[in-house]
């Protein structure tokens, strides 16, 4: 059995920026935040949970101990140990992923068919919008970096540009995905 997700970031709309996979109904959630952060090109230096309803519902799936020893004192479930098929095993359910604890970008996740068959890997099979970056302040300093890299005389607008690497005439354009190559990444 296999999972169709459809994974989108909350509080962005213009445009959405959103994930579709396929995923194995037995990878651990620990995979699927893999898979998530490779979909839309997140980093992975920070710490993730999944959640029913956002931080603060319950069960709270985490890393117990994380890639630093250190014991997480949310978590309720492994999330390297708990399968995906235990709680996203429906279609039509929804449940959060927030990545950045900090930044807080949190994820919905739906479930949008439940597949007979069996595959061995994800795959990425549609998307729209490029990702934020990391660190950049969650939904609303995105919406400020927006802000500021689309007026040259805001003060900010060189360093800005800088930190995002671009070049000399060239845009940010939120709405570049490229599935293709993204795709070779998911796997």
């Amino acid at each position: 059995m296999y999972l169709q997700l459809k994974i989108q970031i909350k509080g962005i709309s213009k445009p959405p920026v959103w994930r579709e996979v396929f995923v194995p109904a037995d990878y651990t959630f620990d995979a699927l935040h893999k898979v998530i952060l490779r979909s839309f090109g997140w980093g992975g230096g920070h710490l993730y949970a999944f959640t029913p309803n956002g931080l603060g519902s319950r069960p709270s799936i985490e890393q117990a101990i994380d890639d630093y020893g250190y014991k997480s004192e949310e978590a309720d479930m492994d999330s390297r140990k708990t399968k995906l098929s235990k709680f996203l095993g429906t279609a039509g359910v929804k449940f959060s992923y927030t990545y950045d604890f900090g930044d807080d970008w949190e994820h919905t996740i739906l479930v949008k068919a439940v597949k007979q068959g069996k595959i061995n890997h994800a795959e990425l099979i549609g998307g729209k919008g490029k990702c934020p970056p990391d660190d950049c302040g969650g939904v609303w300093g995105y919406k400020d970096l927006l802000d500021t890299i689309s007026n040259p005389k805001h003060p900010d607008y060189a360093s800005m540009r800088e930190w995002l690497g671009l070049e000399n005439g060239e845009t940010w354009d939120t709405h570049q995905f490229d599935l293709e190559n993204t795709a070779k990444h998911v796997r």
